[in-house]
């Protein structure tokens, strides 16, 4: 009987997740433009749905249809670099390092694994420093100009490393994004001109910086389909203001009619698959409204903790986690995760993705460095009585709030030098 009553609380304690459920995960998932495709289908399968008239408002004046792009006409960023470390003539390990570089940046250009991942799927078979090098001295090379930058800064100076500016000004740039403790660039101004240097010089290379694309990657035409969810406008009194975009968003609403109608007729005639229609389509209708919001409600945060930056400094990012965010608005660190992934904003930089204002960490729902991480898990190997393999720490670490990868425990032992459960 105690047995019997401990499957039964067992059971009880696993999480059901619904059809609904799922499905409300997968709109978070979805970018602006699978969503506006979704939308589309749904409404031409059921007849409970209608779309409100919207205007577009894209630049050259396309149709809703003109989403449907043919990408393969087009070159994206990946092919173009593979394409330009195919003309480089390198070594075959120095091609297995780039090609693993390549596959590792985003669309923006910016380099969304670190460099310990790639070690990893190389397999160890390269050092950090080797494929460090690769990095700076391969892909830095190629075009466009700041393609593989691991952060703003990095972006910034590939890109004036490449531009037509004096010496004297790649000094400057160099002295105010790597020497200079301040990211004011007010402040950076008046130390540098406080040193000697011209404040014409000073003031050039400054507007330069100002100047620099945060997203180079995007201007591969493949690309073009992203649309932003999320646009800021920066006012007059040092605010800033987040709206949602409307534009190219088809406003998806109930038939009220039509729902009235068939909900009468089905009392004397019930019909199964009409009512599951009606019960989807009030369902959609509300979870697109929730959706949007609750991106709203992302971005603000977001842009409110980087007003610096949208403001007119690109130096000045704010740390900040999944869980800074999650904390603050009471959402589960999984749900912001999700709501960041694919999601852009048009900001006078620029359209950025989300996910590049958020701080990189080797937890998903708890700020911790690899350092932090490599203590813990060799915390626990010490005390263990028998071998306890990577899946069970990962469950171990997992239930004191850390959000880790069984990948993330073995890659880390391995730098520990400590081995597998088996070999223990």
């Amino acid at each position: 009987m105690a047995i019997s009553l401990s499957k039964e609380q067992k059971q009880s304690q696993k999480i059901s997740i619904t059809p609904q459920l799922r499905k409300s995960i997968e709109l978070l998932h979805l970018s602006r433009f699978e969503l506006v495709q979704k939308i589309e289908r749904e409404i031409e399968s059921n007849p409970f749905l209608e779309k409100n008239d919207y205007e577009l408002d894209i630049s050259n004046q396309t149709s809703i249809d003109d989403f449907d792009f043919d990408f393969a006409a087009s070159e994206s960023l990946k092919s173009s670099l593979l394409n330009q470390i195919n003309d480089l003539n390198l070594s075959t390990s120095d091609y297995e390092i780039s090609e693993s570089i390549v596959n590792s940046i985003d669309e923006t250009g910016r380099l969304a694994d670190g460099l310990s991942e790639i070690e990893e799927f190389l397999d160890y078979k390269y050092t950090y420093k080797t494929i460090e090098n690769n990095l700076i001295n391969i892909i830095h090379e190629l075009s466009p100009s700041g393609v593989g930058f691991r952060d703003f800064k990095e972006c910034i100076f590939l890109q004036i490393k490449k531009s037509n500016i004096s010496d004297i000004e790649l000094e400057i740039a160099n002295k105010i994004l790597y020497e200079i403790s301040s990211d004011d660039l007010d402040e950076c101004f008046n130390t540098l001109v406080y040193s000697g240097y011209d404040d014409r010089d000073v003031k050039k290379t400054i507007q330069v910086i100002r100047n620099c694309d945060l997203s180079p990657g995007l201007n591969y035409e493949e690309t073009n389909y992203i649309y932003p969810d999320l646009k800021i406008t920066l006012e007059s009194n040092d605010k800033i203001s987040t709206q949602f975009v409307t534009d190219n968003f088809p406003s998806i609403v109930l038939d009220e009619n039509f729902v009235k109608e068939t909900q009468k007729a089905l009392k004397k005639d019930p019909n199964e698959g009409l009512s599951k229609n009606i019960e989807e389509a009030k369902w959609l209708v509300s979870s697109i409204r929730r959706r949007n919001e609750t991106v709203l409600r992302v971005g603000e945060m977001i842009c409110k903790r980087q007003i610096d930056f949208l403001g007119n400094n690109p130096l000045k990012v704010s740390p900040l986690t999944n869980k800074d965010i999650s904390d603050e608005l009471g959402v589960h660190p999984s749900t912001i995760s999700r709501i960041i992934k694919s999601k852009y904003i048009d900001t006078p930089k620029g359209i950025i993705p989300l996910k590049s204002f958020l701080a990189s960490s080797v937890s998903k729902t708890r700020m911790v460095t690899p350092l932090q991480l490599m203590d813990q898990i060799k915390k626990i190997i010490d005390e263990e009585k028998n071998p306890l393999s990577d899946q069970k720490i990962v469950q171990m670490l997992n239930l004191r709030g850390f959000g880790l990868a069984r990948r993330t425990i073995t890659k880390y032992r391995k730098q520990l030098n400590i081995p597998s459960s088996r070999n223990r």
